[in-house]
């Protein structure tokens, strides 16, 4: 359901009718292989221990049995999916064999295929009717390329995969051309060329229904071709962005070698693309003319490629310039193969498979090359034996990297937090590379409190069906041992919060070398940020959503820290706009999912706390007649007097709340603000964004209205615990219910509607006396019925899940938020958009978390490897567009105090005390070792010393001991203190965090 999100239904259908070619299930083919959809695997090689490295799927009985690897691999696919059909084949592919084969396919793709094979695959693939996709991928040690040739002309539906943009209009002028103008800070985002479709507007009516191709004129502001002639506008309105088709051309790979149209990663490098084709290219002449590649560290090899790349440049149109190094380090590594690189590379790959099979997305044109030059350039002087076999499965990684890097991997501690998508990549990555493996050192520490659901299987790879409903770091774990027996892993179902700092204690952090989250909690990872930062502990952080992601490397005293940026708030729906006023289905379907909350969970919630509180309803009636004040009385006695006890009374309660919700609402309304309400400007009160409302009109018929009663209905009978069976579901008993049902007249009110959007939503909703001496009625009657025993003080809360089609939450959302929809005059949503939203899921593919988790780990490798801060990379990709954006990390800021005196967010003073030491010593300790004297201390939230503050001053006198209280076990505090400004005036200047000890230590 998450790649549903992300691809949409008409696409989902079209891969599963496709079939995929693939040869070559290496380490990239493999990661390819992940897609999803019925394919073909093909491979003519056996498997052999270098498979180990590089290859997931590849086990050591299958070198031991000498299989074939698209067999050894073939029903580890075959796992991932059980809907799709993969195949295996081990028949000669090559330059003699006959091709027809390849037309019962949509797509073919093809690694670790020679040049000439790719050019003649390509040309018949072009040549079909229609054309079959192609797409060949390839990783030699450090480089990486990727090209893509979906045939002459090739249609795409939808280049971007993002909602349609929907804008409220406050003008648009009579002019040429007209300017529509958005409504006020609601900026429109839109692109010059794209096309709008009007609804809506009043006065210039005639743009109704009307589609028009726009120039931007500002942030809130475009124009729209002549409206001179059209009758002034009035009010309201609304455009919709309109998808159109856009068509995309491919040339053949013969033509593009010599004439590349490659994507820019690196644009501070924006030259990287050709020197890298051109040094693939050689690699590919050298492979032809020797029938092998380069030899591992051989300078002598190196030159050789480096004359070919020179020849090379020279036939190609725009003779780019030969980068020796890229050559001479494509010729050392070139046997090798860095398995994080094929993640990255694989996932973008699979990415463009899935556009060639679906049209949906913008493909890639045509090549997309990357190197990790910044790995290698630090080894330089490393002697070539470092990069010799050993005859172990690190072998193609220690080509590439070096023995003595390998061994840093192999002795790292790792703290992985999270094992759904990214987490599950992160610890494939970790078996290839051998992280956590060292023969005395070295572990990978995991942890995740959930429990792997249905949804999770088409992207968390490492979960199987039978996995469903047990722990994912357990599960996480055990799968990771089946790729590399020898890793060390400890699991944890912990969340890493405040209330966990027993488990996760400075100490825990102190062991670790690296810390790496995969999390979709902001605060969670804000968290864990400030953490590593008190701790000086490297952190390298990511996230998806969709087809988009992110990477971020954090390292102490070279970087800035994740918390050093804030993303923007998330926009909140004012209160009365939710309340009163929805002008989209976001705001219904969030009123019906508060509606849900209240009803459901916080109400039955707050009957429960309070019975827990006064035992017994006697108690109470005596207390509250008494004059007490007991906090929710009167909603707990209110709950309690209209407690429905069979499953009729549940039916009548869901019809009553329909008449409320979806009638009485706005019937108030417009009592409140009649149609024809002006403004004190004289304009019309009920304009756009505002809606006014109509009552809805019950139709048992109407599947809507009968689909809010069953589902409110049942809900209501889980949480007052009133058993009913299959019989009371029937249409026909429902059809008795409500057709007995005495629904309330509507009594108009004068309660004032909030119509200020910056109001919040109350507290608490004051109490009269009337409804006290209510609630003491009600109270009597119930307890003189009988309807106030030990069963009648329970409920039972329901937690809203929105992955669990059976239990109805999901069902009344939609019925709710669609019938206050159709009140509003809204356009409505289907449960499935409905279910996204109200559940707030964050759509997710494999492909984008595949190369993810691939540039993070490449990250690894150089914070494992103590680089300089030039050489780290953060990353920003989106592969439906397809762009992949490398920058530089952020340097750490420094703050000046004054007097030269500075510090960064990773700096910590320390001062240690003793038994008796004072806070006048503390402060006077601070000024000897560091030559400024604190103002202001403070510990957490609570101030220890402010000068200005009553009662401080003798607080110098007091000890640290009994200022902070410490627990026993407790060696130090964390402080933070201020310094005078240096003129009157100006604010205190911060200082950097104090660890103050409370004994010396004995180091």
């Amino acid at each position: 359901s998450r790649q549903r999100y992300v691809l949409g239904d008409t696409a989902m259908q079209k891969m599963a009718q496709s079939h995929v070619f693939l040869s070559g299930v290496g380490g990239l083919g493999v990661e390819i292989g992940k897609l999803g959809s019925a394919l073909t695997v093909h491979d003519t090689k056996q498997c052999t221990k270098w498979d180990l490295g590089i290859n997931f799927f590849i086990h050591e009985d299958d070198i031991t049995s000498q299989r074939n690897r698209a067999e050894a691999t073939l029903h580890r696919i075959a796992e991932l999916n059980p809907y799709v059909h993969v195949a295996a084949s081990a028949v000669p592919l090559d330059e003699t064999t006959d091709l027809s084969f390849l037309k019962q396919y949509q797509c073919v793709v093809l690694t670790e295929v020679s040049l000439l094979l790719q050019k003649k695959v390509n040309d018949f693939c072009h040549a079909q009717q229609p054309p079959i996709k192609f797409i060949s991928a390839d990783v030699y040690g450090i480089c990486s390329r990727l090209f893509c040739d979906f045939g002459d002309e090739f249609e795409v539906l939808d280049t971007t995969g993002e909602e349609p943009k929907e804008i409220f209009i406050s003008n648009i002028t009579q002019s040429n051309p007209g300017i529509v103008t958005c409504l006020e800070n609601h900026p429109h985002r839109l692109e010059t060329g794209q096309f709008l479709t009007f609804r809506e507007v009043n006065g210039m009516s005639c743009l109704n229904g009307s589609t028009h191709q726009i120039t931007v004129v500002s942030p809130y502001s475009f124009s729209i071709g002549n409206t001179s002639d059209m009758e002034p506008y009035l009010h309201g309105g609304i455009a919709v962005q309109v998808k159109t088709p856009k068509t995309f051309y491919f040339e053949r790979l013969e033509k593009q070698i010599t004439n590349p149209l490659c994507l820019v990663a690196d644009f501070s490098k924006p030259q990287a693309p050709l020197q890298i084709h051109v040094a693939m290219l050689a690699l590919n002449h050298f492979e032809e003319n020797f029938g092998r590649r380069p030899n591992i560290g051989c300078l002598q090899d190196a030159e050789e490629m480096l004359k070919i790349a020179m020849s090379i440049s020279e036939t190609l149109e725009n003779k780019p310039q030969v980068n020796g190094d890229v050559v001479k380090w494509l010729s050392r590594t070139a046997q090798g193969f860095l398995a994080p690189l094929a993640a990255a590379v694989g996932g973008v790959a699979s990415q463009e498979v899935l556009k060639a099979v679906t049209g949906k997305f913008s493909p890639l044109q045509q090549w997309l090359y990357t190197d990790m030059l910044d790995i290698v350039t630090p080894l330089e002087k490393m002697g070539s034996e470092e990069f010799l076999p050993r005859g172990d499965r690190y072998d193609a990684l220690r080509a590439c990297i070096g023995d003595s890097l390998c061994q840093k991997l192999h002795d790292l501690n790792v703290f992985l937090v999270g094992c759904g998508a990214i987490g599950c990549e992160m610890l494939k990555n970790f078996a290839l590379l051998g992280v956590g493996t060292g023969q005395d050192k070295g572990l990978v520490t995991i942890t995740d409190p959930d429990l792997i659901e249905k949804s999770n299987l088409n992207r968390q790879f490492l979960f199987r069906p039978h996995h469903i409903q047990k722990p994912k770091s357990y599960t996480a774990a055990e799968a990771t041992l089946n790729i590399n027996p020898y890793l060390k892993i400890d699991s944890y179902v912990n969340k890493v919060c405040p209330a966990t700092e027993n488990t996760y204690s400075d100490e825990f952090y102190t062991k670790q070398d690296v810390i790496v989250t995969a999390l979709d909690n902001v605060e969670a990872r804000r968290y864990i940020d400030s953490r590593c930062v008190a701790n000086l502990r490297p952190l390298i952080d990511s996230g998806t959503m969709g087809t988009k992601g992110h990477t971020e490397v954090i390292v102490p005293h070279l970087t800035e820290s994740y918390n050093s940026h804030r993303d923007p708030p998330e926009e909140e729906i004012p209160f009365c706009t939710l309340k009163s006023f929805p002008a989209a289905i976001e705001h219904t379907i969030q009123w019906a999912r508060d509606k849900f909350e209240s009803s459901f969970s916080h109400k039955p919630s707050l009957f429960n706390k309070f019975w827990q509180t006064y035992p017994s309803a006697e108690e109470v009636l005596q207390r509250i007649k008494s004059g007490e004040s007991l906090e929710g009385c009167f909603h707990v006695i209110k709950t309690l007097s209209r407690r429905p006890r069979s499953w009729t009374q549940c039916v009548e309660l869901a019809r009553v709340k329909f008449e409320k919700y979806f009638s009485h609402k706005a019937l108030q309304l417009l009592h409140s603000f009649p149609l024809d309400t002006r403004l004190k400007d004289g304009s019309l009160f009920w304009q756009s964004p505002k809606r006014p409302p109509f009552p809805v009109k019950f139709e048992f018929n109407d599947p809507l209205h009968y689909g809010f009663i069953v589902s409110a209905a049942k809900l209501f009978a889980t949480v007052y615990c009133v058993p009913f069976t299959e019989k009371d579901l029937l249409e026909e008993t429902i059809f008795k219910i409500i057709s007995a049902v005495k629904v309330p007249e509507f009594r108009p009110s004068n309660k004032v509607v909030q119509t200020d959007e910056t109001a919040r939503k109350p507290d608490h909703i004051p109490v009269s006396s009337e409804d006290e001496r209510n609630a003491i009625f009600q109270l009597e009657k119930s307890i003189l019925s009988n309807e106030a025993l030990e069963n009648d003080l329970q409920m039972k809360p329901i937690s809203f899940e929105k992955d669990d089609d059976s239990n109805g939450h999901i069902d009344f959302v939609t019925a709710a938020s669609n019938l206050r929809a159709k009140m509003y005059n809204i356009e409505p949503a289907d449960r499935f958009k409905t279910k996204r939203i109200a559940g707030k899921i964050i759509p997710a593919i494999a492909t984008a978390t595949a190369a993810v988790s691939g540039l993070v780990a490449l990250e690894l490798i150089k914070v494992v490897g103590g680089y300089p801060a030039d050489a780290y990379k953060n990353c920003f990709l989106n592969l439906a567009i397809p762009i992949m954006v490398f920058t530089e990390t952020a340097e750490v800021r420094r703050t000046e105090i004054r007097n030269g005196i500075s510090f960064t967010i990773w700096d910590r003073w320390t001062i240690y005390g003793k038994e008796d030491f004072t806070l006048l010593d503390f402060i006077n300790a601070v000024r000897e070792k560091y030559g400024i004297e604190p103002t202001m201390v403070v510990q957490g939230v609570k101030m220890l010393y402010v000068p200005v503050m009553p009662g401080h001053i003798k607080r110098l006198k007091l000890t640290m001991q009994k200022l902070v209280k410490p627990s026993a076990d407790k060696k130090y505090v964390d402080l933070t203190v201020s310094f005078a400004p240096e003129t009157d005036g100006e604010e205190d200047l911060p200082g950097p965090p104090v660890r103050y000890y409370f004994v010396q230590e004995d180091n």
